[in-house]
């Protein structure tokens, strides 16, 4: 009240306006200009305690000013019009960027990003009533964080006037312990209460929330002291004001006060001492020095009990205090302790401290949920959990049919299950398979329902109804997002079918729903036609079988023998003779159909295969035919060579010797010495041509390349310092000195001890290099090197692992697995930048990392990976980038799952026609080698005896060995001449 009173006395009195009308639309601006201030106080007040006194200081001297807006001094620093247009040019930008959020997110409610900074913006304009409907909003959709949880309260507590005001308050408060476990909120909801002790039941409603916040995080070990304390503090100070009260009361009902709330504070200390928390020692020693009396001996056991039991939880707690958010592989640990020792509480409180930091992680939800499901089995627990799961993450099916399961396990009314169902549909699913689980799940409990004694119900109608919807929805909605209805088997469509036929006894309905099923492309699965028979086999009539078979004969084209058994073997049961005729003759003409479009399409495979066999041939022939050319050249290049020398030799020893040197040094430099430029001149101008010393003859080049080798030096490799050395590939191989220059760049990691760039024979860089440090840190920190550009490359760096000791080592450092936070991105133009495909993400959420897929060039082949936040956001994004045009190339955005590597085929024995098992020829690298290419004609080719025996049956005789097998029969000159007549 007396800060809307110091808000309205600071403004300057209006001029009176004539009229009614206007002077209630003054009023009206009056209160809103009061109710602006007054939330910006609470504003500075709340950013007081974050920034200290030096904020407030600066914020003094803004608000001195804040009455005098429409009057300034003349002492201000700039001149009154142009102070307002800055302040309203501010408001305006505020204000469009409101309206953009406000827009976006009724497109999209579930941007959670999109609600925070709404409330920001809204909070920081003073906007009272509208702040309140952007966090309700909010609080509806999402749980809200401590800190937002922890605002929100504070702004409401400094603008809490009355009693209404603090009923509102515990209001919130109330709802605010629900979303997470947070000791914070819980020690601000006892000490807010406690202001509210002088009204009535005061005393009463502190105690109660000092004893539920104890019930849910007293046992927190890091935590739970500050609400002991607290709350031990409290009835302290009820039993020192309870003292000078001796004088107004008789002493029996004094003492009888006095010892009633002294031993409030015994059992306080009592029960605390008996639990493991953290400075239980200071806890004891306070005890001691205020209980006048000696600590009995069961407390004694307790403590010392409670101490045994806090050296078991230390390691977990340790190891999340030197973990990083979000710790979940630590507090997985944790869980699996508490699990184990089967304390429910506990269990419970570590569940939710787990999730306080991982609350997008759905399997943490589900593991919690299942646990509550099976052994706690407490209605409100049970739900609560379920509901809160499925707010933090909307996107996963698993938690909305176990929520839909929970509730129909506790019955819950039906229209509140109808209502969760329908939120489920609207919580934007990232498959479509999700969409047929749900509607799956909701059916099922449609059924359970229904009453099938009765021919007719309200419950049945309903069943029915939803099947038909959710067939439409299915069709309609999920199709036309995810271009699938998520359900090609129709099974939906059988359990409707199974129904009617076996509940309902309404075999035509049946008929119908599997007609249907048949006309959406399932009629050539045999497994299909095979499960409908079935049903008529249990529920129908031979008629009906029998026409389903003859149906299924002509149809099915996966597994055509298997039905046409089927038939036979009814009609063999229950047929007569003219039956049997008619599935024979249908059979058989079926599957010789069947047959003859096997045949074509072995015969059409087998012309693909010689096709593809020719070309092959044609390109070894080219390439032959290149080689051969190539030999030529290098013989007629040989002969001039010789040539030449023939000719050096006839002008003497004496210019031999002149120019032996001169080669010598050539090959050790490739610039001459400035003495003999002159002669090389000479040389060159005398005989027309250059002198032969650049080209010298094969001997000379062997000769200057094994110099070469001999001059690089081998540095043996060291596997016992592998756990310090790096690999770095894909390096330039124009790199000038690589190891100077990799050097300062590997040397930001840690300590190098050297950098040995790998040389090829003739003295060439060859790409790449071992780093060795100091330090096994240094070079873990060095991998974060990888894909960095070098020169124009991206820099590979990995491990340094013998792969001939560790053959399944793999590099790959990127998931290779289903990443529903992350989206693959393909048909990116070249020209796109990691900078501004990132501007084009970030308006669907908050984008943790980009990554641009280019070669070992550096070229980028049109590919990304863009990591979001959380799934929600990536599931957005699919919606709303997929088939997005960027700069005239249209893109495919999908959620990332890589398909599964192949690994290598290893070697496998094989045996031979007839014979025992024979090793399958090893070929290097390049597939079959010249020398291993078999030299003898086709047309002399013969199979062997054996061979040709095994193709028309079994052999009578037993092979022979491979060795026999191997040999072929020596011929001489006039067998291949028999041979050729022959033919």
């Amino acid at each position: 009240m007396a800060t809307a009173a110091a808000a309205s006395a600071s403004e300057p009195e209006a001029e009176p306006k004539a009229g009614p009308e206007v002077e209630g639309e003054e009023d009206e601006v009056k209160a809103a200009r009061t109710r602006r201030k007054v939330l910006s106080r609470a504003v500075a007040s709340a950013t007081y305690k974050t920034m200290g006194p030096a904020w407030d200081q600066q914020e003094e001297g803004v608000s001195e000013s804040d009455g005098d807006e429409e009057y300034p001094t003349a002492s201000s620093a700039s001149s009154p019009g142009e102070y307002e247009w800055e302040y309203d040019e501010e408001e305006e930008k505020n204000q469009l960027e409101i309206e953009r959020l406000e827009e976006q997110l009724s497109i999209n409610i579930y941007d959670y990003n999109c609600h925070v900074d709404l409330i920001r913006l809204l909070r920081l304009e003073g906007e009272l009533t509208k702040v309140r409907m952007a966090r309700q909003k909010m609080s509806e959709i999402f749980p809200l964080t401590e800190e937002l949880w922890l605002e929100w309260l504070h702004d409401e507590i400094s603008m809490a006037l009355d009693g209404l005001d603090r009923e509102h308050v515990y209001e919130l408060f109330e709802r605010a312990v629900k979303d997470y476990i947070c000791p914070n909120i819980w020690l601000e909801y006892g000490q807010y209460s406690v202001g509210g002790i002088g009204q009535k039941g005061g005393l009463e409603k502190v105690r109660s929330v000092f004893e539920r916040a104890l019930s849910s995080v007293g046992l927190h070990i890091t935590k739970g002291l500050a609400i002991w304390e607290a709350y031990r503090e409290f009835e302290s100070a009820i039993v020192e004001a309870a003292r000078p009260m001796a004088g107004f009361l008789s002493p029996f009902d004094w003492e009888q006060t006095f010892d009633s709330q002294l031993e409030k504070v015994h059992s306080l200390f009592r029960r605390q001492l008996a639990i493991p928390l953290y400075d239980m020692e200071a806890t004891f020693a306070e005890y001691e020095e205020w209980s006048e009396d000696p600590i009995p001996e069961s407390v004694i056991q307790s403590y010392n009990k409670a101490l045994q039991q806090l050296e078991r939880y230390k390691p977990y707690e340790e190891a999340l205090l030197e973990a990083e958010a979000p710790r979940l592989a630590e507090y997985q640990a944790y869980i699996d302790f508490e699990l184990k020792v089967g304390d429910p509480a506990r269990v419970q409180l570590i569940f939710e401290r787990a999730l306080v930091e991982n609350c997008l992680v759905p399997d943490l939800w589900i593991r919690y949920s299942q646990y509550l499901d099976r052994q706690l089995k407490v209605k409100d627990l049970v739900l609560s959990v379920h509901g809160r799961a499925v707010r933090n993450c909307p996107w996963t099916v698993a938690l909305w049919s176990r929520y839909l399961l929970a509730m129909e396990r506790h019955g819950v009314d039906h229209q509140v299950m109808a209502a969760t169902f329908e939120k489920a549909l609207s919580a934007g699913f990232i498959q479509a398979t999700d969409y047929v689980e749900i509607w799956q799940a909701y059916l099922d409990y449609l059924r359970r329902r229904v009453d099938f004694k009765q021919d007719s119900s309200k419950e049945l109608e309903e069943l029915r109804s939803a099947f038909a919807r959710a067939l439409e929805y299915l069709k309609q909605e999920v199709e036309e997002r995810f271009n699938e209805s998520g359900d090609p088997s129709c099974m939906i469509m059988q359990n409707w079918a199974r129904i009617e036929a076996r509940l309902c006894n309404n075999m035509q309905k049946a008929r119908e729903l599997w007609d249907s099923i048949m006309t959406r492309g399932n009629a050539k699965y045999a497994n299909m036609w095979l499960e409908y028979y079935n049903l008529e086999r249990a529920h129908g009539d031979t008629q009906h079988c029998r026409k389903a078979l003859h149906r299924a004969v002509q149809c099915t084209s996966d597994y055509p023998e298997h039905v046409c058994e089927v038939l036979l073997t009814m009609e063999r049961t229950e047929g007569t003779l003219e039956d049997w005729d008619i599935a024979v003759q249908k059979t058989e003409t079926r599957l010789a159909r069947v047959n003859e479009q096997r045949v074509k399409a072995a015969e059409k495979e087998a012309a693909l295969a010689q096709q593809e066999e020719e070309q092959a041939e044609q390109r070894r022939r080219v390439r032959a035919e290149k080689k051969a050319l190539k030999k030529k050249k290098k013989t007629r290049g040989a002969d001039k060579r010789k040539a030449d020398e023939e000719d050096e030799k006839e002008w003497g020893d004496d210019e031999e010797g002149r120019e032996q040197p001169c080669k010598r040094r050539r090959v050790e430099n490739n610039v001459p010495p400035a003495g003999e430029v002159q002669d090389l001149e000479a040389e060159t101008g005398l005989f027309g041509k250059s002198a032969p010393v650049d080209v010298a003859p094969p001997s000379k080049q062997k000769e200057r390349a094994a110099a070469l080798k001999r001059d690089v030096p081998k540095v043996p490799h060291d596997s016992s310092k592998d756990s310090i050395t790096v690999f770095v590939s894909n390096l330039p191989y124009s790199m000038e000195e690589p190891g100077v220059k990799l050097r300062p760049l590997f040397e930001a990691c840690g300590e190098v001890a050297e950098v040995r760039p790998i040389f090829s024979n003739r003295g060439d860089f060859r790409g790449y290099c071992y780093v060795e440090f100091k330090e096994e840190k240094a070079a873990l920190q060095a991998l974060q090197l990888d894909r960095k550009n070098v020169d124009g490359r991206p820099m590979f760096v990995s491990p340094c692992v013998d792969k001939s000791k560790n053959p399944d080592f793999k590099v790959f450092r990127y998931s290779t697995a289903l990443e529903k936070h992350k989206l693959f991105i393909s048909g990116l133009p070249f020209s796109c930048t990691k900078e501004e495909l990132e501007e084009i993400c970030k308006a669907h959420g908050t984008v943790k990392d980009i990554r641009l897929v280019t070669n070992r060039a550096g070229k980028p082949k049109g590919l990304a990976y863009v990591e979001y936040e959380n799934e929600s956001q990536a599931s957005q994004a699919v919606m709303k980038m997929d088939g997005m045009t960027i700069k005239e190339n249209v893109i495919k955005v999908a959620i990332s799952n890589p398909p599964q590597r192949k690994g290598p085929e290893k070697p496998e024995a094989r045996k031979g026609p007839g014979g025992p098992m024979v090793p399958r020829q090893m070929y290097g690298a390049r597939g079959k080698g010249r020398t291993q290419l078999s030299l003898l004609p086709r047309a002399l080719q013969r199979p062997s005896p054996a061979a040709a025996q095994a193709e028309n049956g079994p052999a009578p005789k037993p092979a022979v060995t491979a060795s026999a097998a191997t040999e072929a029969p020596k011929m001489s000159n006039a067998d291949f001449a028999k041979l050729l007549l022959r033919k």
